[in-house]
């Protein structure tokens, strides 16, 4: 891995983890202290982390907690069209999984004026959103908090799943490409998903068309774990082939009109 390709990967992880320490990093991406040290100083250089003793945190990490906003807003008219299609699959007596991510918080918006449903979340933002209603019967997961995607993760956050039965799983994604898969930045989020995954009958991936053919840090699996992709309208005819010529279903979403 060059250095460039490192520091990106780096930086990808402690976006979505809000810190990092020297000492995980390393193992991480196998190289020295000293090398992880000399990455963190030319991230902080670029503006994108603030060094702390031992590691490094994201700048400004505290505002997502404080405001309940995501670090990943962008694209979206296009997850709202996505959110708009995800909506329509949920019927009266679902049992459902929402994943955290912005994608799927733009279906929570949407599902918070339903009820008769069960909704199961590691997002703590969906849970604040969905439980205004109390006609959802909403349960929120344990595990270890990331700032930046406000959302419970680790083994913890995993084993809540075991003995549970969802009819719908909307899965969020960093990356999907036909060799590498799924793939996400931080790998304690890839136990969560797994198991978020076996306890659904129906997966759906929730992912605009800026991630297709995207591949992030961690992988989680190959494409036949998702069942349904949901994807936007901006997709391009390469990408679409490649989808078709590897047999995945997919959904397009309409385009919101304004």
């Amino acid at each position: 891995m060059l250095a460039s390709q490192r520091r990106d990967n780096i930086y990808k992880l402690i976006k979505e983890n809000g810190q990092a320490s020297v000492s995980y990093l390393s193992e991480v991406f196998s190289v020295s202290e000293v090398t992880i040290r000399q990455d963190l100083i030319t991230l902080e250089e670029m503006d994108l982390i603030k060094r702390e003793y031992g590691g490094a945190v994201l700048k400004d990490v505290d505002v997502y907690s404080r405001t309940l906003s995501l670090a990943n807003t962008s694209h979206m008219p296009e997850k709202q069209a996505i959110a708009k299609e995800a909506f329509k699959l949920v019927k009266r007596n679902d049992t459902i999984i929402l994943d955290s991510g912005s994608t799927v918080t733009e279906l929570a918006k949407l599902l918070v004026e339903v009820s008769g449903i069960t909704v199961i979340t590691n997002a703590l933002n969906i849970a604040l959103i969905l439980g205004v209603n109390p006609g959802i019967n909403l349960i929120v997961t344990g595990g270890e908090f990331k700032a930046p995607t406000l959302s419970l993760t680790g083994e913890k956050a995993a084993q809540f799943f075991n003995g549970l039965h969802a009819d719908k799983l909307f899965l969020a994604t960093a990356g999907m490409a036909i060799k590498s898969g799924l793939t996400y930045p931080s790998l304690s989020d890839i136990c969560v998903k797994k198991a978020m995954i076996e306890s659904s009958a129906t997966t759906y991936l929730l992912a605009d068309s800026s991630k297709l053919e995207q591949s992030s840090f961690a992988k989680l699996g190959d494409l036949s774990l998702v069942d349904v992709l949901i994807t936007d309208s901006h997709m391009d005819s390469e990408k679409e082939r490649l989808l078709v010529s590897n047999g995945v279903k997919y959904i397009k979403a309409k385009p919101l009109k304004i």
